[in-house]
């Protein structure tokens, strides 16, 4: 029984049985597998024969608009490019218009590649149909692969949309024109194939709560299939057993030893296992993340060498420069072999002490007294106390590089490379600190990363959440739901290791140990 039916609906066995052996016979594998486009069960049992053969009382098809999640590696380019060759030169629509819709250039080609490679590997399909650079012509129909990033997105009078991963939509503009422009049609079929996404406020959100709504019943939408394979978010993401719910391809289409790959990594590399949940069971996660726990930072409790050790070792720094009511931050690393030593040291002035003692929040002077912070007098923090510092530091140990915020720079760098101190600007985007980040949380994990348990730094990152970019890459920023968070010493430390990861570039005989 399908969702929502309807007194006259029918199931067309013929209509169904016409589009699996269409795809079967004409389409085939064009990537890592080989052969004819032989489906498993619950893409046909699932997707194809409620499509194409559930029927309304008039004889047209009963759904109009079907959302598909379903976690990467489940095949669901192929599935997709078929589709669309199915409802180009299967469903014999006169002037059918069929596209192909993705978030960027780079995803629409993937599934244009692989239905053109379909059609060359079939001798009928490619009698009938031409290929283009970025449309396939079957008789007076097309199949046209297109992206958000096209510049002409209306005029269109589709009969089939396809939209590959929704997730990566930008905005909501090219789903409201593509399906829109279905009006005139009398069958129109609308297909979101995608991944679960991070973004709350986009539109494959919003189709993800309404087909939770229409598999619920508390949504009434006899046109809309929805199609959702998902672990649940409470699930343990590194049980096989879960692997096995949340994919419907996992021992075919996606192999074991993938998922053990990935669950080895993301165990590795804590800021992975959102990434994992969300990629691989299909789980909604949020755009930020919690990053080390305490217990994982405080691995590196263990006091740092004394200075005559530190001396003869290379050294980094990183200076993360204050506002005016936030820290001032300088972090030095030292590596040894395959050890990491993290000395940070923080300076913030004393109304912003008194400031934030009289708010309730946490006292600063408990981290002066452990020797991991300056408090200076007045409203400002005293950049003479911090260059004094960094110089001092310049002349005990072997600082070779020291990277900076530009922001609030001007003053203090200039000053600092007069005093030989070899500084240089380090963006603070997602591709500047995406590297160093999750170098430096990995020898956290590790526990190769010594710190001494400055309890200033260990309060900081316990502030820290990651942002995180489309592109999985991250940085660190502060919870701003939650009062007085900082995590200066935090990105003063992920400056100065990157300096320390950089330096091969400046140096060719100098050998870094990476994890």
């Amino acid at each position: 029984m399908p969702c929502n039916y309807r007194d006259g609906d029918f199931y067309d066995e013929k209509s169904a049985e016409h589009a699996i052996n269409f795809i079967e016979n004409y389409c085939s594998h064009v990537k890592a597998a080989s052969g004819r486009f032989i489906m498993e069960d619950w893409q046909k049992d699932d997707i194809i024969r409620p499509l194409f053969g559930w029927k309304r009382e008039d004889g047209l098809r009963k759904y109009r608009t079907c959302y598909i999640e379903i976690p990467r590696k489940n095949g669901k380019s192929s599935l997709t490019a078929a589709i669309a060759l199915y409802m180009l030169t299967g469903l014999n629509e006169r002037g059918a218009e069929i596209i192909s819709a993705a978030g960027d250039s780079a995803q629409a080609a993937i599934v244009f590649d692989v239905a053109s490679g379909m059609v060359q590997q079939s001798k009928t399909l490619t009698k009938a149909c031409k290929i283009y650079r970025n449309k396939i012509t079957f008789r007076n129909s097309f199949y046209k692969s297109i992206s958000s990033e096209a510049k002409t997105k209306h005029g269109f009078n589709c009969s089939g949309v396809v939209f590959d991963e929704l997730h990566t939509q930008p905005n909501r503009e090219l789903w409201d024109v593509l399906t829109t422009s279905v009006g005139s049609r009398k069958e129109p079929l609308i297909i979101a194939l995608t991944t679960a996404g991070h973004d709350t406020a986009s539109i494959c959100y919003e189709q993800h709560v309404y087909a939770k709504g229409v598999l619920a019943g508390s949504i009434d939408d006899p046109t809309y299939l929805p199609v959702i394979y998902a672990a649940d978010p409470d699930d343990p993401w590194d049980d096989e057993e879960i692997w096995k719910k949340a994919n419907p391809g996992y021992g075919t289409i996606c192999n074991r030893d993938y998922f053990i790959d990935q669950r080895n990594k993301a165990k590795a590399n804590p800021s992975n296992i959102n990434t994992f949940k969300r990629l691989n069971l299909n789980i909604w996660t949020g755009a930020h993340d919690a990053w080390i726990s305490d217990e994982e930072f405080m691995k590196g409790a263990s006091p740092l060498p004394p200075d005559s050790v530190l001396e003869k070792l290379p050294c980094y720094g990183g200076l993360d420069l204050a506002s005016t009511r936030d820290l001032t931050a300088f972090a030095m690393v030292w590596y040894d072999e395959d050890r990491y030593y993290l000395k940070v040291h923080q300076f913030v002035n004393s109304e912003a002490v008194e400031n934030r003692s009289s708010s309730g929040g946490v006292d600063y002077t408990n981290f002066e007294r452990d020797g991991d912070l300056t408090i200076t007098d007045g409203n400002v923090t005293d950049y003479d106390f911090v260059k004094q510092y960094i110089v001092e530091a310049h002349h005990r140990y072997n600082l070779l590089a020291v990277g900076y915020d530009r922001k609030f720079s001007t003053y203090i760098t200039p000053q600092l490379e007069d005093e030989g101190v070899p500084m240089y600007p380090f963006g603070q985007g997602f591709y500047d600190m995406s590297y160093p980040t999750k170098q430096m949380e990995m020898a956290i994990v590790a526990g190769r990363l010594f710190h001494g348990g400055n309890r200033c730094l260990r309060w900081q990152f316990s502030c820290v959440i990651l942002s995180r970019d489309p592109a999985d890459n991250i940085k660190v920023t502060k919870n701003k739901n939650k009062a007085g968070q900082m995590v200066d010493g935090v990105v003063a430390s992920i400056m100065a290791f990157g300096e320390m990861l950089k330096d091969t570039e400046r140096n060719d005989s100098l050998e870094i140990f990476t994890l």
